[in-house]
């Protein structure tokens, strides 16, 4: 009996869930993968395995998968590095369709009448981009450890305004504290090519006038805690050094 070619859908779901989900819940019997199985028609076997086939696509975790990846998943993985707004915007609205929603889905389902479809959809994108991001770095701050969620926030490398295509993606992301976060956006503090993190000169003139945390001062030259999976984009850390850093 042939077997059946995964739809364009079913990817997206599959890639949502390999998103989404931390390594050890991407089995069988995990609640989300066994609602997307009795969505699309398939056991909850394959479409956790579909989901980890994902995994080998993904530079940061050097591995191969189990060997059934598709030349249509790779065309997928290609798309959503090149444009992860479009697949997740995709991925999202398929994934509401499921009835199994996450927190953040129910609050946009109960959003005021005024609010558009355009910003429902912006906000769906910044929460997949927050779950996938702290996901990846263990709901951990990459510089500093810190492992209270609320604390953290998943920071743009190229920020959300300069660069639409990249909204989504998690290798143009990071998981930062607060205060390192602010930091980061403010050009303070940028991470080189080889995840290290480097200061701007100009929190020196600014201490001279300020009480500034000493947090700042000693993180320099320290190398980021790597995430998971989704390594940060080397171009992107390139182009926030050029663009964003104080030097």
């Amino acid at each position: 009996m042939q077997r059946k070619s995964w739809s364009r859908e079913e990817q997206l779901l599959a890639l949502h869930l390999y998103c989404c989900l931390p390594f050890g819940q991407l089995h069988q019997r995990n609640k989300e993968i066994v609602a997307v199985a009795e969505y699309i028609g398939r056991s909850p076997s394959a479409v956790a395995m579909k989901a980890c086939n994902f995994a080998s696509l993904d530079p940061a975790l050097h591995r191969t998968g189990l060997g059934n990846v598709s030349a249509s998943d790779r065309v997928l993985w290609g798309e959503f590095m090149e444009n992860s707004a479009s697949v997740i915007e995709q991925a999202e609205e398929l994934y509401s369709k499921i009835g199994l929603l996450r927190a953040e889905q129910v609050s946009l389902q109960q959003s005021s009448d005024t609010e558009t479809i355009r910003e429902v959809k912006v906000r769906l994108v910044q929460g997949f981009f927050r779950k996938a991001v702290l996901l990846s770095y263990e709901n951990r701050c990459a510089i500093s450890g810190l492992e209270i969620p609320e604390l953290l926030v998943a920071s743009h490398i190229i920020p959300w305004s300069e660069n639409k295509l990249r909204r989504a993606d998690p290798t143009n992301g990071l998981a930062l504290n607060a205060l390192f976060d602010k930091a980061y956006d403010r050009g303070f503090i940028t991470i080189d090519k080889h995840y290290r993190v480097r200061l701007s000169s100009a929190i020196r003139e600014i201490e001279s006038r300020h009480k500034v945390s000493p947090d700042l001062f000693s993180i320099g030259g320290q190398k980021i805690t790597l995430p998971k999976r989704f390594l940060p984009d080397p171009i992107a850390l390139n182009w926030h050094m050029e663009n964003v850093f104080q030097h």
